[in-house]
């Protein structure tokens, strides 16, 4: 973002950061009394509130967006967060008064909605949203793509590709995925994963790596990089993989897909959202390495293999998950939602 309070995005949205220079254990108590005052003083310039994350912001935009009679929407972004609000006093609040003043709870998955609804929120206000993803930015590559992505970053054109992309973290499973991806390079040698993203976790993994005897042909940690290089690292793969224990709805997985990659992805609910086993993908426990490792050795065995579900997942990201989709979705929910007011 700008470093400034207040600038216009190239869709031509106004958008206004709140508490840009608050630092230290009073900026969660600024930003709230911040998008409080803000509903007020703006009340005139919109029509509905929307919030996106849970917080202290909540507890105070709520009750002001209530007295204003403004239509509210919540976003809750991903799994587990309801239970965890159901642990403090601030969050059970925030559940009873989205249950009772909110026209619409958007989740991204069905785990979500049973834990909305054990958490006291109606069934009927409930409203799926899924994250989008740009079809057009994220698609398969062309044959010379590949080679010349390759050719620039060191990776052989023999090597068949498993690919992350994201935090490297603890919550992310990525200890269970480097040993299940090691055990199957004993029968597959000229297999290599890629880690792009950087993360508290990093060290770790790399020593992991060295302990499991993964060489710099195999395995390669690219760090944090620009944004629109991730379509080409994606088009450089030939699979994606995901093993984290918990997730709410995975834009990287959603972005491999539409990148036409078949995937190994941990079996919860966010991913059987996406993928189908034997379908989009292969689904495997979070926790279980030799399912991991087979489940590599079957997509690293046959390129027909990841060439059909790599075509079926792009086909379910274009038709369930394009930009286009989700902005009808929403679209249809903001208008039910100014129709019921």
């Amino acid at each position: 973002m700008p470093a400034v309070r207040e600038w216009v995005d190239p869709a031509g949205v106004p958008v206004r950061i709140l508490t840009h220079r608050s630092r230290g254990q009073w900026k969660d108590l600024f930003f709230a009394m911040e998008v409080a005052w803000a509903l007020w003083r703006d009340r005139s310039h919109y029509d509905v509130v929307y919030f996106l994350m849970q917080g202290l912001h909540l507890a105070t935009g709520l009750p002001v967006a209530r007295a204003l009679g403004k239509p509210i929407v919540m976003k809750i972004s991903g799994s587990g967060i309801i239970p965890v609000m159901r642990n403090s006093r601030a969050g059970r609040l925030e559940l009873k008064w989205l249950a009772k003043w909110a026209s619409r709870v958007m989740l991204l998955n069905e785990g979500m909605f049973e834990e909305a609804i054990a958490s006291g929120l109606p069934r009927r206000k409930l409203f799926w949203m899924p994250n989008p993803v740009d079809t057009d930015e994220f698609r398969p590559a062309h044959p010379d793509e590949i080679a010349s992505w390759r050719k620039r970053n060191g990776i052989p054109p023999q090597s068949t590709v498993g690919i992350y992309v994201g935090r490297l973290s603890h919550e992310k499973g990525l200890t269970n995925l480097l040993r299940g991806f090691a055990r199957a390079t004993h029968k597959v040698p000229e297999a290599m994963l890629i880690l792009v993203g950087d993360g508290p976790q990093r060290g770790e993994l790399e020593a992991l790596a060295k302990e499991l005897a993964l060489g710099q042909g195999q395995i390669r940690f690219i760090g944090r990089v620009d944004l629109h290089q991730v379509p080409f690292w994606l088009r450089a793969s030939d699979l994606f993989t995901l093993l984290s224990p918990n997730e709410g709805l995975s834009c990287a997985l959603l972005e491999g897909m539409a990148s036409g990659l078949a995937s190994v992805v941990s079996d919860i609910p966010a991913n059987r959202q996406l993928i189908d086993n034997h379908v989009h993908g292969l689904t495997v426990p979070f926790d279980d390495e030799a399912a991991a490792e087979e489940a590599f050795l079957q997509l690293f065995g046959s390129e027909g293999l990841r060439k059909r579900m790599g075509e079926a997942a792009r086909s379910r990201a274009i038709e369930n998950y394009s930009t286009s989709r989700v902005v009808e979705r929403y679209e249809t929910m903001l208008s039910q939602v100014m129709e019921s007011k």
